[in-house]
Order: structure tokens, then sequence, then C-alpha cells
């Protein structure tokens, strides 16, 4: 059993409590929509799940209904006492932490784990980069964010979206867009479509670290994306040495958006 609309909003009522704005809260309240997540996360029996974000229980329940562990973050102290009524007779755990300074080796009890999770726009980024920069037992997630957030982790050289986050992400796991959702499944009504991305960690980073070091090769990304409009003759004036374009067989004619992964790893060994 899962929130709809009108069961969510007799919860907030019960509880006195309105969606917050500074949390970027924004509940899903279609039964649908939820059951669709857990069943794109591709979770079930066996299966350990850390829900970060759970505000209501609404997509809890569903993942639960999969015969998965779940184990739910949540940051809203006014939130805390209805999600524990909602989840905990179903056997569901409430931690109430901040998702970015969780203890997650603690949490998981080392164990392997899945992460979903519906992600407001202003932690999103920093969130999914540092579950892949720091907890190596979360394997893969399956992330709703704002549309523009989700097609920025999946793109690929070329594309609109691409920059130093895609390539950050691209470094540690492999991303793809497997959904979108309407603004009309939340409350209250975003002014902005969602996406469903699926990132899976690699087994070892994209780059070996004995051909580049990361600091090294995030250093000329960062730098190259600092003016993104420009040919990395000009981007990089203040970073390059005699001849490395040469060397990393790169022509410095072309901008950072055009550039994969490995061609930002031959201009950093390069230098």
């Amino acid at each position: 059993m899962t929130h709809t609309r009108t069961e969510l909003n007799a919860l907030l009522d019960q509880y006195g409590l309105k969606p917050s704005r500074a949390l970027g809260q924004n509940f899903v309240v279609d039964p649908n929509t939820v059951r669709r997540i857990a069943r794109l996360a591709n979770v079930g029996a066996g299966d350990l799940v850390l829900e970060i974000g759970a505000g209501l229980g609404s997509l809890t329940l569903a993942l639960h209904e999969t015969g998965a562990e779940v184990q739910a973050i949540e940051v809203d102290r006014y939130l805390i006492e209805p999600l524990r009524g909602v989840v905990e007779p179903v056997g569901v755990r409430v931690h109430h932490v901040d998702a970015l300074h969780a203890d997650y080796a603690a949490i998981l009890d080392g164990r392997p784990a899945i992460v979903v999770a519906n992600l407001p726009y202003n932690v999103a980024t920093p969130l999914v980069l540092h579950l892949l920069e720091s907890e190596p037992l979360i394997t893969r997630m399956l992330v709703m964010v704002q549309k523009e957030v989700g097609e920025r982790f999946a793109a690929q050289a070329g594309d609109d979206a691409y920059g130093a986050a895609s390539l950050r992400l691209q470094y540690f796991a492999d991303a793809k867009v497997v959904g979108k959702v309407s603004p009309t499944v939340f409350f209250p009504k975003p002014n902005v479509d969602s996406a469903l991305v699926s990132i899976v960690r690699r087994a070892s980073v994209r780059i070996d670290p004995s051909l580049v070091s990361e600091s090294a090769l995030f250093e000329v990304i960062r730098t190259s994306f600092g003016q993104r409009r420009k040919m990395l003759r000009r981007s990089l004036a203040g970073w390059s040495s005699d001849g490395v374009f040469e060397r990393a067989e790169v022509a410095e004619t072309r901008r950072p958006e055009e550039l994969t992964i490995e061609e930002f790893a031959r201009l950093a060994a390069a230098r």
C-alpha cells in the first residue's frame, strides 16, 4: 500500500505539516509512479536498499513491496515521527541524518546496497558525487532528479548538458536516463519535469590512476570548463605547457564540451 494524494494530505494535516520549500520537498502522490520507480530500481528479495529522502514513505512502501530490505534516511526532523509511523510497522528502519554526513558504514553494516532516492535540485549533484567518491558499498543508484540535472549526469561529449559534473560521474560510474516523471504526480506540483537516472558503479575508475592521477585529470577538466565556450588554447592558457596539445593529440581549437574523458586524460598526462 502506498500513499494517494488524499492519504498524504491527511497525513500532513494530522501532524500539522506543510512541504518545506527550503528543503525542496515535493512528495510523490501517485502509487503507479512509486511502483514504477521500484520496478526500474530492479530490486527484490536479498537486496539491501537505502532510500535517501524518504519523506512520508510513499516510495519506501513501494520498495518494501518488492521484498527487498529497506533502510530509510530523512533529514527533516518534522517528518521523522510520521515517517516512522508509516514504515516501521512493516520493518523499515528510519535514520534521522543528513545524507551528506551520514555514517554509511554503520547504516549498511558492511553490506553492499542500492540507493533509491527522490532528490531535490540543490542536493542532487553533490550527494550523488559524494556517494560515488566515498561510499564503495553503494554499487548502484536509481535517482529521481530535476530533468536538467538528470541530463547532466548522463551527458556524453558533444551533448548540451555535458560538463565537469558529467565527467566526474563518468570517472566512477555509467549513467543513463531511464524514464521521465511528470510534475502532476507531486505535491506540491513543481514547475519542472523530473528524470529517473540509473547510475552503476564501475568495477574500477574509468582512467587508470597509474597513467594519470585523479587530481591532475580533474584539474584540467575544471580549468577547461571554467571557460567552456572558448577554445582550449584560451581556456587552458594558464595551465598548458609548450607542445602539450601536440603530445596529447588533441587540437587546441576544440572546445571543452567536445572532449571525452580519455582525451582530457591525455592532456593531463602530456602536461
